[in-house]
């Protein structure tokens, strides 16, 4: 396995990655590729990019694993997590990825978990380049998956009252309001181990604000005729399971969508063999890495 890490340029800030190359790849052979997205606040040290990462080399494919802006090792304001830039960062990615000499540039797929699979699946929807889409956990419609996560009546106020102090703050203050990481997405206690380490755990209100109005479900019908593979635990503790099941009524075909009974919210950090099968009959059949 031939590692680098490399340093790609969005929106006049430096995004630090890391390009894994499978052993076997020759001297001039070009193969597909994946970016590997991580989730909310996270970085490419995460479970949740290893895995995929691990399994996709494993398999062929030249992979790409990044910080977006504000997270991790990349530059940006730390903690800044803006849906439509993280779009950025993954269009700007696809665009450097292109030019690596072991990567062929019309075969760069995207796979995401939790954020990350929804910003996958916006990406898709909005870049013809992208060639394949998987998401893991995922979501179509910010303000349905927040009524998901702040289910009581109770909640939901405490919630909405935060993106509205958050809106009068900075209107009075000119700054951020930060708000505490469970305060936008609720983990149960004991799924939190699965972070990465330095995951970021205080965010301005403005990111709760952009979650709430990314609506993949707009465009996730124009990755089509693209692959598109969904992955949901079937009783997710964090990212309600319907996001997924409406994405993929949405979808057009090829599309997938797999349910998982024996794993929870972090399907890739759990190393879920099921999980695994599934992936590698679906890259077999529809974007091979060869």
């Amino acid at each position: 396995m031939l590692e680098a890490t490399v340093t790609i340029p969005s929106a006049g800030l430096k995004l630090a990655g890391t390009v894994r190359v499978p052993d076997g790849v020759q001297a001039g052979e070009k193969r597909a590729a994946f970016l590997v997205l991580h989730g909310f606040g996270s970085n490419r040290n995460s479970g949740n990019v290893k895995g995929p990462s691990k399994v996709l080399n494993d398999l062929g494919y030249v992979t790409l694993g990044f910080d977006m802006r504000g997270c991790g090792d990349s530059e940006g304001e730390f903690g800044r997590v803006i849906c439509l830039e993280q779009v950025e960062d993954t269009s700007n990615a696809l665009s450097f990825l292109q030019k690596h000499p072991a990567v062929h540039p019309d075969r760069i797929a995207v796979v995401g978990s939790s954020f990350g699979g929804a910003v996958a699946v916006y990406a898709g929807g909005v870049d013809a380049r992208v060639a394949a889409v998987i998401s893991n956990g995922g979501w179509g419609d910010g303000e349905r998956k927040f009524r998901g996560q702040h289910k009581s009546p109770e909640e939901w106020a405490r919630f909405t009252k935060m993106l509205a102090d958050g809106r009068e703050h900075r209107a009075r203050t000119g700054k951020s309001l930060m708000v505490p990481r469970y305060d936008i997405v609720p983990i149960p206690p004991h799924l939190r181990t699965n972070l990465a380490q330095n995951s970021i755990h205080e965010f301005p209100a403005e990111t709760a604000q952009s979650m709430f109005d990314f609506r993949a479900d707009d465009v996730v019908g124009k990755i089509a005729p693209r692959p598109l593979l969904l992955i949901h635990a079937s009783n997710d503790s964090v990212t309600p399971t319907e996001q997924s099941v409406a994405l993929f009524k949405r979808a057009g075909q090829p599309a997938e969508l797999h349910l998982f009974s024996d794993a929870n919210h972090f399907l890739f950090a759990e190393d879920n063999a099921r999980v695994w099968g599934v992936m590698r009959d679906w890259l077999s059949k529809y974007f091979p890495a060869r």
